[in-house]
């Protein structure tokens, strides 16, 4: 299995070995870990890797100098979950019509029965993602009785169809899932241990992932008479939209940066995320804001300030609205 880098004019800048082979990582029950960090011209990337019990765990920063285009062949078939912390990326993989788009702080889980995978990189800073990757066995393990979204992908699994959780937009990584890829990636556990605590996390992902899926994007409407490409750059509006949440674009800002026109990007939005444009931005900031209530750790001044709004007092009015309960009475 090897991983070939090239450049926009299609020349070979390097060639190199999966440090794990498919069967190794078939076979391995204690944690195994390698460790990789190099600097070269048109890049450079730090990587942690972890197997064990049919899951592959992968930690990566890196820098790309140039568009880049990562191939990778002979690959196991695997169902991957993938956390798109900071970056973007287009991934194609084989058995799907159109490239799959992650952009920053954007989530899924995809399976492909083929054996090759292409990605696209544009030159930019502070990549930052990590992925879990099953083997098909494993996957089938995990999702058998455990529910209706993972069922459904279990039955386009096991028979080696191509599919992902959320086929058309990436769900959005939640403050839950942030903390949990902080505490991946800060496990201090050692051997057994470590290998107990990943397991646990990874599962917790997983559990959330689905659960996400399923009440944010089970009921929406069906997605019809858009293009592949309105579907990036609707994806792109959403990533605008959220990425500040104290100062978010306006309308015409927005159609204008996602290339949209206001027509389009208003109706793209109901059909896709079933809501109006700024009824998304406003559910997404309470829904935030509830995830870290309930975490703990913050008081209600500093998550109404992380949420957006201009005063605490607005704050409380709003979520009440939308919960049916003051905020200070869901922190109790």
């Amino acid at each position: 299995m090897a991983v070939v880098i090239k450049n926009g004019l299609n020349e070979v800048l390097l060639q190199e070995g999966f440090p794990f082979s498919p069967e190794e990582l078939n076979a391995t029950r204690n944690i195994v870990e390698e460790r990789k960090e190099q600097r070269l011209d048109f890049g450079a990337y730090n990587i942690q890797e972890c197997r064990f019990d049919g899951i592959h765990l992968i930690i990566c920063t890196a820098e790309v100098y140039e568009t880049l285009t990562v191939a990778s062949d002979d690959i196991m078939p695997h169902v991957s979950m993938l956390f798109m912390e900071q970056g973007d990326v287009r991934a194609r993989i084989y058995g799907q019509r159109a490239p799959h788009r992650f952009s920053s702080l954007e989530h899924n889980i995809m399976y492909s029965p083929y054996r090759e995978e292409t990605a696209e990189l544009r030159k930019q800073d502070g990549i930052q993602v990590l992925g879990m990757s099953f083997t098909p066995e494993r996957f089938l393990e995990l999702a058998d009785s455990n529910g209706q979204t993972l069922g459904k992908m279990a039955d386009r699994v096991a028979n080696n169809k191509s599919v992902a959780l959320a086929e058309k937009i990436n769900p959005r990584i939640t403050p839950r899932m942030k903390t949990i890829l902080a505490e991946i990636r800060q496990c201090q556990f050692k051997g057994g241990l470590k290998k107990l605590f990943l397991q646990s996390k990874v599962l917790e992902l997983l559990a959330l992932q689905c659960d996400q899926v399923e009440n944010d994007f089970g009921h929406g409407a069906v997605i019809h008479n858009i293009s592949t490409r309105e579907l990036e750059q609707l994806q792109h509006a959403r990533y605008l939209l959220l990425q500040n949440l104290q100062e978010p674009p306006t309308l015409a800002e927005l159609s204008r940066l996602s290339g949209l026109n206001e027509f389009k990007l208003k109706s793209g939005f109901k059909t896709v995320f079933d809501n109006t444009v700024f009824g998304y931005f406003n559910d997404h900031r309470l829904g935030m804001a509830r995830e870290l209530i309930l975490a703990g750790g913050k008081t209600l001044a500093e998550i109404a300030d992380d949420a957006g709004y201009s005063s605490p007092q607005h704050f409380s009015s709003a979520f009440k609205k939308k919960y049916g309960v003051a905020p200070s009475k869901l922190e109790l």
